[in-house]
């Protein structure tokens, strides 16, 4: 990959996958019962939509790769969170085994991504 050969964060394949991630999380949660709509819905949606915007914030500050680092390890944080609330959501019984495995390994996927990114900052960064 050369140097900044994106077009910009959009073109990140761990930012459409993060985003994609968000809007199935969205889904998921419209069938939580209501006394969760201020708790763990919104906890889960909140989580899970910080994780494409830290990429974009990092894209953003990518001129200062420290900079960059952190909003990476904040979406990385961020990620971990939305976990957590996926698997509250599976022992509450809110969604079942299957459908929290398969989002867990899309989760697994996305933080290699994270990481990879962490590890490879000098060639996002100008």
């Amino acid at each position: 990959m050369e140097k900044n050969s994106y077009g910009g964060y959009r073109d990140l394949k761990t930012y459409q996958l993060a985003y994609q991630l968000a809007l199935e999380i969205h889904e998921i949660t419209k069938s939580f019962p209501k006394e969760e709509k201020y708790s763990l819905m919104d906890q889960m949606r909140r989580a899970s939509r910080s994780v494409p915007a830290n990429l974009a914030e990092a894209w953003k500050k990518r001129r200062y790769q420290k900079m960059f680092v952190s909003k990476i390890l904040d979406a990385s944080g961020e990620a971990s969170e939305t976990e957590v609330w996926l698997d509250f959501s599976r022992d509450f019984k809110y969604i079942k085994d299957n459908k929290h495995k398969e989002l867990m390994e899309k989760y697994d996927e996305l933080n290699r991504m994270l990481n990879g990114m962490i590890d490879k900052a000098d060639k996002f960064c100008k």
